[in-house]
């Protein structure tokens, strides 16, 4: 890809000097590397700021991918195994929504926030989300995972195919059960220690509950660390929430904390799927751009996980920049519209904007357009981007993931402003969700809504109880083990009782003293 102009400079008066300048730093890149050519703009930046220049640098990159190409690591997994597995918890997610809205209307319940992250969900339970082995010396103590509330069902699918949870505690979700019914439990809307204690590890809600407590969580494991009380290094704290959640005071409240306390046990995950509970979450600009400045502005590292596999060859041969360029100038809103629509709509009207645009499309029939993924759906996209995440140092980081809210369902819900309050799915839309995800479902199986768990022996299920095995078991798992503190004496701490100083004492006084 060239290096172009942005379209959004001002007037260019000098364009000769401005090549030579381009074209001076692209040289001196390309012979003594990035750290030098950023050493440099650091000095230019600080000569401009000595001299009054009225200019600060943008804190928004080019509207692609942070990890190129050719960063990525390879994916060490099975690609077709773990598309089918996703597959299966996006119809068991969907099923055990629908089934209990049919039941009663009331209910509620969340289809298309888990349809948008299922994969990214996934790549974490297959390859990053560790968790606990025990308590002995040596063995790791687990990460913590702040999951998007919304998002709970596809958790309890998983759940379902690990063995976990029954069909009867799918066909009870959002149901408090006083009394257990044929051996069922009521699941409950939202991650919820108090209701379910085995299970989850951390409450958590779509009002910034989740974010805040993990930056508070990160920091403890850092304290812990320091004062040699725990060895919690080699542990993560990882955080998938969703890009409207982060309008909540309490999701941004703690984040030059974060930054402060160098917490780079700290990964937050923010689904960009672009809409909210009442339309888009941002209609004339771009979240994604937005949340990259408030991030880089509070000192996290960001990186942006935007394009899926299929768009490297045309960004590769997209020589004049003007796919980059394009991209960075479509508005949350056009890009729901896009997601909307088939791939003739967006033949026509996205690729069809400029003649450049229109001959990278060229080769490309409509299905294959239509099914071009946003990077956060893209298991090997995501993998790097995680990888990234998980090895950086000194920062938390902060993963900018696009993705479709509903993604594949279809006309039915698929990037609809309606789309997240979808409870209910006609006969036609569950045969196109089967047909779109190649489930093994009869018609009839697919209108009865029947879960789907692949028989113990299937390639399937071997694949995903060897990957939690290798990271130490099962997630979400709530464990009260823990090691004894051993009491010490009264006359160590509560001298103040014992020994009384001949006047009064506050609660805060005798609680100070006591500490």
């Amino acid at each position: 890809m060239s290096e172009t102009a942005d379209s959004s400079a001002p007037m260019d008066r000098d364009p000769q000097e401005t090549a030579e300048w381009r074209e001076a730093f692209l040289a001196l890149l390309a012979a003594q590397g990035s750290e030098r050519a950023g050493f440099l703009l650091d000095q230019l930046v600080e000569l401009a700021h000595r001299q009054r220049v009225p200019w600060r640098p943008r804190l928004n990159t080019p509207y692609v991918n942070t990890v190129a190409v050719e960063a990525q690591p390879p994916f060490p997994g099975d690609l077709a195994i773990e598309e089918r597995l996703c597959s299966l918890m996006r119809w068991n997610a969907l099923a055990m929504v629908v089934r209990t809205n049919r039941a009663a209307g009331e209910l509620g319940g969340h289809i298309a926030s888990y349809a948008s992250a299922a994969d990214l969900f996934e790549v974490g339970f297959n390859h990053f989300f560790r968790a606990r082995e025990g308590l002995e010396p040596g063995q790791h103590r687990g990460d913590l995972v702040f999951f998007q509330p919304h998002s709970a069902p596809g958790v309890y699918a998983r759940a379902f195919l690990e063995g976990f949870l029954g069909e009867q505690d799918l066909v009870h979700f959002r149901r408090e059960l006083t009394a257990p019914e044929a051996g069922a439990r009521g699941l409950c809307s939202y991650p919820h220690p108090h209701l379910m204690p085995d299970f989850w590890q951390f409450p958590t809600g779509s009002m910034g509950l989740g974010p805040i407590s993990s930056i508070y969580h990160a920091r403890f494991m850092h304290y812990l660390t320091d004062r040699g009380l725990l060895d919690c290094a080699g542990r993560k704290v990882w955080g998938v929430f969703g890009d409207g959640e982060m309008d909540e005071p309490e999701s941004t409240s703690a984040l030059t904390l974060a930054a402060r306390e160098r917490l780079d046990n700290l990964v937050w995950v923010v689904n960009c799927n672009l809409q909210r509970l009442d339309g888009p979450v941002r209609g004339n600009d771009r979240i994604v751009d937005e949340l990259e400045r408030l991030f880089t502005g509070s000192g996290w590292n960001v990186i942006k996980l935007l394009w899926g596999s299929d768009w490297d060859g045309l960004f590769a041969r997209d020589l004049t920049g003007t796919l980059v360029r394009t991209l960075g100038e479509t508005v949350d809103g056009q890009m729901q519209t896009f997601a909307a629509k088939d791939g003739r709509y967006n033949r026509d009207h996205f690729f069809g904007q400029h003649p450049e645009l229109a001959a990278l499309a060229q080769g490309m029939t409509d299905e294959q357009i239509d099914r071009l993924k946003r990077g956060g759906h893209d298991l090997v996209k995501i993998h790097a981007a995680y990888a990234a995440a998980a090895s950086h140092r000194g920062q938390p980081t902060v993963i900018l993931a696009l993705t479709k809210k509903g993604y594949g369902m279809g006309a039915a819900g698929q990037g609809r402003m309606t789309t997240h309050s979808q409870k209910k799915l006609d006969e036609d839309a569950l045969i196109e969700f089967r047909n779109r995800f190649n489930l093994p479902l009869s018609d009839e199986d697919a209108r009865a809504l029947r879960f789907l768990r692949p028989a113990d022996d299937s390639a399937e299920m071997r694949y995903l109880h060897e990957h939690r095995r290798r990271l130490g078991g099962y997630l979400p798992r709530r464990s009260t083990e823990c090691e004894p503190l051993e009491i010490p004496p009264m006359e160590r701490w509560a001298r103040f009782a014992l020994a009384p100083e001949g006047r009064e004492m506050s609660t805060t006084m005798a609680f100070v003293r006591m500490m």
